[in-house]
């Protein structure tokens, strides 16, 4: 199915209503990793998500990052049901939604810091057009990288590195940025500081955070811990 309601600004960002994922179904390894997870996320959230290893966290930011689908329940991105659209409308909604940070940058190093932030442009539209490039600098700007704008990712440092990468996630000013472990790759200096730059988003612009992290000095400085356990939510 490719035809939905359009999304709604009023609606909760995501809501999960018994979710659940199953792998190798049908087989003697059937395993389900999550049990049915009901889960709501408001537009200029600052939430963190917890549990040990296992307990089906990056399972859960998979299927919330559209990169995977649930096997039942439903999931509603700014209140359009998006596990039913065909893949094309799911990589659509997932670049105009979604930004992501990961704990490797990820960045192309044979592309400066400019073009890996205006990578999503690239990819959403086939080309860098001048109102991306600004976008992308204005970014670079906010992340205190403005002198550094082409640089290669060889030249950058760790923390200028993820900085890139957090400017990245926001070329579209997505309602969303799901971040995994985006402090666990630096030092404790530009662990702050990353964590501080995605707080300012947040503040500034509305912008909605997911943080899956096994930092607890991280998730304590979130305004909500979600907790996983087991594949089910715990708190």
């Amino acid at each position: 199915m490719s035809a939905a309601a359009p999304a709604s600004t009023d609606a909760p960002v995501v809501a999960l209503s018994g979710v659940r994922k199953s792998y190798d179904i049908g087989t003697p390894i059937e395993v389900e990793v999550l049990h049915g997870i009901d889960l709501v996320l408001r537009r200029g959230e600052f939430a963190a998500m917890i549990g040990p290893s296992g307990s089906g966290k990056s399972t859960l930011l998979t299927l919330i990052g559209l990169l995977e689908r649930p096997t039942s329940g439903e999931y509603r991105l700014q209140g359009r049901r998006i596990d039913t659209l065909d893949d094309d409308a799911l990589t659509r909604a997932r670049l105009d939604t979604l930004g992501f940070v990961f704990q490797f940058h990820h960045l192309l190093p044979a592309f400066d810091a400019l073009e890996n932030v205006a990578m999503p442009a690239l990819i959403r539209d086939g080309r860098i057009d001048a109102a991306a490039r600004a976008r992308a600098a204005s970014l670079l700007e906010a992340v205190g990288l403005a002198d550094a704008m082409h640089r290669k990712p060889s030249q950058l440092s760790g923390g200028m590195q993820q900085r890139v990468a957090i400017a990245r996630s926001l070329m579209h000013d997505p309602p969303l940025v799901l971040a995994d472990e985006p402090t666990g790759n630096l030092d404790t200096a530009s662990s702050t500081a990353a964590f501080e730059l995605m707080r300012r988003f947040n503040r500034d612009s509305g912008t909605a955070f997911l943080i899956v992290t096994h930092d607890p000095r991280i998730a304590d400085r979130c305004d909500r811990v979600i907790e996983l356990v087991d594949g089910r939510l715990a708190a």
